[in-house]
């Protein structure tokens, strides 16, 4: 039995009318939501090789994580490798520095990949670090069916907020359905995309385009799965989404309940999907690192710990809660562990676990939800024209003709006049500034961090079999020729071969090309 600190007996919900467990989801996508299971904790992590932030992992489990989460360098998310010239400056020094088979296999070394859940942040590159991670698993006989887990894989959100792209979006989707397809057959724990708004929020936008851009992203993957012959209830279950929980308490908490309300209506209502967990926008939340301040960085613990609860008041099935340093630097050991410390403070001292939805019924709570909602489906509506009732096609139309860069710096240009005229006030850094703040540790990444990867690179190619490689990659080169050749198979037996990440990368441009972003004015 759950009960109130002092002693009051909880039932799992309250309220009439619909509950939580039942379409269309709006109040939680199960009856009784963390009594059975929390949240996974999930701690992002990722800086200079392989070896340091494998040791950042064992620590993070060791404090009671319950999930890895990967962050890749730079010169990773584009594609390049730590020796090429535009990587010089930064090898490690915003995730961790992986440029072959060899990397990943440092990374994840000691750790059960069966008994671990792993989410990785990367897109354009997405299904190369998918087959190194598949690889590993292999090596160490663990079965691809039994890996499980989330890659972000999300291109779409790319070239309308990230910027992290290399190829242009029509064959770069391709490369997501692709991964799509390989995990429906082989990988059943996997989620293959994590359709994301939170890098749309970061970027600038509000609350209702995070909603709205992130689920018409996700029909448009739908769109592009059926197109390629999957049945939508075959992949759709394994679908997820990650939000970002920013700093109005309420609104973020009926931005939640509103995606859920979205996805299950439109999945039933325009998609034909006919299994219940087809309807089910499960997401991850990770809190605003847009709204960290360098200034009295303290203030950032205080932060973090609302949007935290916002997020598992609004149902969240995984959880990162940021550092408080990490306006200055990379989050050190001591910082990260204060930011699961709050979860776990979230989770087991404050109740918000013991009832699904509590907030549901409240007037301006219903309000907020509908108001979502609303502002949503005018934003849907407009994609939907511009793909001639596609929202695929709507997608790669706001691309190219600028729609969701341009709705995005709007909203950002606005809210930054609000804090410079003090209209928004930001506690410490247009308000409430006196006091002196204490000199912060901060995590620092070294050039010698760069040397070591460079030569563990150096040496990984020397003692490769360079004919091997060659013909891996001409193999892929084939394959990418041939639209109907799902990619994954070639790129797992190239990554085998100890091929980098850029010269995959590489052979993949000779057919793709690569993208150039025209600018908006």
């Amino acid at each position: 039995m759950v009960e109130t600190m002092s002693g009051v007996p909880l039932d799992p919900s309250y309220g009439d009318g619909l509950q939580p467990g039942e379409y269309p989801f709006t109040r939680g996508l199960y009856p009784t939501g963390y009594r059975s299971k929390l949240w996974t904790m999930r701690m992002f992590a990722g800086f200079g090789t392989a070896t340091d932030t494998n040791a950042r992992f064992h620590a993070l489990l060791r404090a009671g994580g319950t999930g890895l989460s990967t962050a890749f360098d730079m010169p990773t998310l584009m594609g390049r490798d730590s020796d090429h010239e535009w990587s010089v400056g930064e090898v490690g020094r915003a995730g961790v520095a992986v440029d072959t088979l060899a990397d990943m296999e440092d990374l994840f070394a000691g750790i059960e990949l069966d008994k671990v859940t792993t989410s990785m942040t990367i897109n354009g590159p997405a299904a190369i670090c998918m087959a190194m991670y598949v690889a590993v698993a292999e090596q160490g006989g663990v079965r691809r069916a039994s890996l499980g887990g989330t890659i972000q894989n999300d291109i779409l959100k790319e070239y309308q907020a990230q910027k992290e792209y290399i190829f242009p979006p029509r064959p770069s989707v391709r490369l997501v359905t692709d991964l799509v397809r390989f995990t429906t057959a082989e990988m059943p724990r996997w989620h293959p995309i994590s359709i994301s708004g939170y890098h749309i929020r970061e970027a600038g936008s509000t609350a209702a385009q995070e909603l709205a851009f992130t689920l018409a992203n996700g029909f448009a993957y739908v769109e592009a799965a059926v197109a390629a012959g999957l049945d939508v209830d075959d992949f759709a279950p394994r679908l997820s989404f990650f939000f970002n929980a920013h700093s109005d308490f309420f609104e973020e908490i009926g931005k939640f309940r509103a995606a859920r309300r979205i996805w299950a209506t439109w999945m039933k209502d325009r998609y034909g999907a006919t299994n219940p967990k087809s309807l089910m926008c499960r997401f991850h939340t990770q809190t605003a690192g847009v709204s960290l301040t360098a200034q009295q960085p303290e203030n950032n613990i205080a932060r973090v710990a609302i949007q935290a609860l916002s997020a598992v008041l609004g149902g969240t099935q995984s959880l990162h809660t940021d550092s408080f340093d990490e306006a200055l630097a990379l989050p050190t050991e001591k910082a990260a562990r204060i930011a699961l410390r709050t979860q776990q403070i979230v989770a087991h001292e404050t109740g918000a676990a013991s009832v699904v939805d509590p907030l549901g019924g409240s007037d301006f709570v219903e309000w907020i939800t509908d108001e979502m909602e609303r502002q949503a489906n005018e934003i849907f509506d407009h994609i939907n024209q511009l793909g001639d009732g596609s929202m695929l096609e709507g997608a790669y139309a706001g691309i190219e003709d600028g729609y969701f860069v341009g709705e995005i710096a709007d909203a950002a240009y606005r809210f930054e006049r609000e804090v410079n005229a003090g209209r928004r006030i930001i506690v410490g850094v247009n308000e409430f500034t006196e006091g002196e703040d204490d000199e912060a540790t901060l995590l620092s990444i070294s050039h010698e961090t760069e040397e070591l990867q460079l030569k563990r690179l150096e040496k990984v190619r020397g003692d490769r079999d360079d004919e091997a490689v060659k013909a891996s990659l001409a193999a892929l080169v084939e394959a990418a020729e041939r639209p109907d050749v799902n990619l994954m198979p070639p790129i797992i037996d190239a990554v085998r071969t100890y091929a980098t990440e850029g010269e995959i990368v590489a052979a993949l441009e000779t057919v793709f090309g690569t993208y150039v972003e025209t600018a908006v004015v």
